[in-house]
């Protein structure tokens, strides 16, 4: 039995004359993300692409669960493949789904009938097979309203395909279909999850981390490693961008004003972010800032962090309230890692009263007591880089 994963396409289908620019890249994801688990042929046709194992020792299960995470599938399905009979339908429908029919007490068959040249309609082919699958397992009770299992046939170019239902998968568009974009990695829970949702648009994500040894550990360091492993299951390859922060961070915590050091600190990140972004021929910075949540999350205090730089900064979480958040760190498994107690550079010389709402001339003449270029220079000439 030809045993094959079917992945419907969603908003893909909408993409007009570039259509097939975003398949191909989905493919080629979808080839890197599975590679581990043996050879498949990867091919398009009306819609669904189609993951046909050319080997009996390919892990099926493992590809099947690892799909589920490849951003520009909508939904997928575990098929068995049979010729264009209704007898061969048939007989695949009881021998591919014989342990799910032995388990329930009603089921119903729809039929989607793409090659029109098939000589029995679809209701036709859902009655054929509905009739014999009654026959073989007698306890099973058609119900065309609330069953058990729904038995899907599809007839296709190529072949008929005999499933029990498909799962959701992670939508949006195959990343590198955006471009590319820095996004700043904190070990929090928002900034994992901002990556999270600029990747699902398509963006090519190279993290940005800020660390500031000996006030933030090891251990702190290695959890965003950790992090960022788990978001490569959705981003694909990924090479954290370790930025050291000590020195800027000491130097403003002895000429600037208190109130500002947090201002000062993120319009740092944000310059050293587009070096980084102009190496790496990005051309957006991600954050995982959100309306109101702290006090350099203001509209006053994220308008003077990003005055310093002239790549567009994307917010995907800007409107959403922190439950909202969880309930999609704890979705993408980043949220157990995020709540470990390590902290970062974020935590360290916090002020005590903050400004919420910084003017743009006072933050600048408050940096003037530092060497911004020399600074900035030294962070990025210390910066390493960890491939995931």
């Amino acid at each position: 039995m030809n045993d094959i994963i079917l992945l419907k396409l969603g908003e893909l289908v909408l993409k007009g004359q570039n259509r097939r620019y975003f398949e191909q890249r989905l493919i080629s994801n979808i080839n890197r993300r599975i590679e581990a688990f043996g050879r498949f042929r990867i091919y398009s046709v009306q819609s669904t692409i189609y993951v046909e194992p050319l080997d009996d020792d390919c892990d099926m299960d493992e590809t099947f669960e690892a799909l589920k995470q490849v951003f520009g599938i909508a939904s997928l399905s575990r098929a068995a493949a049979c010729e264009k009979r209704a007898e061969a339908i048939l007989e695949t429908a009881k021998t591919y789904l014989k342990d799910e029919l032995e388990g329930i007490s009603s089921f119903k068959v729809e039929t989607k009938r793409s090659d029109k040249s098939f000589p029995m309609t679809s209701i036709e082919l859902s009655q054929y097979v509905g009739s014999g699958l009654h026959q073989a397992f007698p306890h099973l009770k058609p119900d065309m309203h609330e069953p058990e299992l729904t038995v899907n046939v599809e007839v296709r170019d190529y072949a008929a395909y005999v499933h029990a239902g498909s799962v959701r998968g992670a939508g949006g568009l195959p990343v590198g279909t955006g471009g590319r974009a820095v996004s700043l990695l904190s070990g929090g829970i928002d900034s994992p999850v901002a990556t999270y949702m600029m990747a699902k648009r398509g963006l090519k994500i190279i993290p940005v981390h800020f660390f500031s040894f000996p006030y933030t550990s090891e251990l702190a360091k290695q959890k965003v490693l950790d992090i960022a492993a788990v978001l490569k299951n959705y981003c694909g390859d990924l090479t954290v961008e370790i930025v050291p922060f000590t020195r800027i961070q000491e130097e403003m915590r002895a000429k600037c004003p208190e109130e500002y050091f947090t201002i000062i600190m993120r319009r740092f990140m944000m310059r050293i972010a587009q070096k980084i972004a102009d190496f790496n021929g990005c051309k957006a910075i991600v954050t995982g800032e959100n309306l109101g949540q702290v006090a350099s999350q203001t509209v006053e205090a994220m308008a003077v962090t990003e005055a310093c730089c002239s790549l567009p900064v994307l917010r995907p979480l800007i409107g959403m309230d922190k439950d909202e958040i969880v309930v999609l760190a704890r979705k993408i498994g980043t949220f157990d890692l995020s709540v470990l107690p390590y902290e970062d550079c974020c935590t360290v010389f916090t002020p005590r009263h903050p400004k919420t709402k910084p003017r743009l001339e006072l933050v600048e003449a408050a940096e003037k007591a530092l060497d911004i270029e020399a600074l900035t220079r030294e962070a990025i000439e210390g910066t390493t880089r960890v491939k995931v």
